[in-house]
């Protein structure tokens, strides 16, 4: 092969790796299943890999209670500086792209995916927050994920409900990722 060629196959192949045939991961943390749902559809969609994030200390009915202001849920989203601990890390290196699944927990990401935010070296990464909620979206959380991993590739994110089509996620993935 000439250099010519080459350096085209290789300038092709970056090309390929910007949008959404990067190596992706979509990595979600679900209470109740609604959020794997969507985030399985994701991944499907894409092609990609997929990762839970499990609290090392798992959450209870009563700690999801959202008419209970002194459940865990309601503490830990009260609570600026709560870091709930992970049951074990996930490894982001040798994917180009992320896409996080949460839920909304009192208009935003519930705490245990800030750790996982946090603790991630996503420098450089696409990601793209999703969310299941009553009709709130990401964008409070996107706020806050730019402050907790400045160095990663935030893109805007988008509210699904738990029944989204595969068609619906691919079409806002495959755009975000682009």
């Amino acid at each position: 092969m000439g250099m010519k060629k080459l350096l085209l196959s290789m300038a092709f192949a970056g090309l390929m790796l910007t949008g959404a045939e990067a190596k992706t991961l979509v990595v979600y943390f679900s209470a109740t299943g609604n959020t794997r749902h969507l985030a399985q559809t994701a991944a499907e969609a894409l092609g990609a890999d997929i990762a839970e994030i499990k609290p090392k200390v798992p959450y209870s009915a009563a700690d999801l209670d959202g008419y209970n202001a002194k459940s865990r849920s309601a503490r830990e989203c009260n609570d600026a500086s709560a870091r709930p601990e992970l049951a074990g890390q996930i490894d982001v290196d040798g994917y180009d792209a992320l896409v996080i699944a949460f839920p909304i927990w009192w208009y935003n990401a519930p705490k245990i995916v800030w750790t996982f935010v946090e603790n991630s070296n996503l420098a450089g990464k696409k990601v793209v927050p999703i969310c299941t909620s009553g009709g709130a979206g990401p964008e409070r959380a996107l706020a806050d994920f730019k402050k907790l991993a400045p160095d990663a590739d935030w893109r805007s994110g988008s509210y699904f409900s738990a029944s989204a089509t595969t068609a619906e996620v691919k079409r806002f993935l495959e755009s975000a990722l682009n």
